[in-house]
């Protein structure tokens, strides 16, 4: 089974890559890009799990622990 993690950060939270990523493309030509946010997803190959809301309850925990701020990032969980 795989879990594919996206983490990004909460609304309100200052995103000072997304600003330089939207301020080059801007520079760039792409006056369309208002504004951008970026994050990040982590896939995780999971072996040994054939339930799926116990290896959901586990990447949740892993989230919690280490994958994500969860003072300034919100995470969503994916398996497949």
């Amino acid at each position: 089974m795989k879990a594919v993690v996206h983490v990004s950060l909460k609304s309100g939270v200052l995103d000072p890559q997304g600003k330089a990523v939207a301020d080059t493309l801007a520079r760039m030509g792409y006056k369309e890009v208002d504004g951008a946010r970026v994050g990040k997803v982590i896939e995780l190959d999971l072996t040994g799990q054939t339930d799926k809301s116990a290896a959901e309850a586990r990447v949740k925990e892993m989230c919690e622990k280490l994958l994500a701020n969860t003072v300034i990032e919100s995470y969503r969980i994916e398996l497949v």
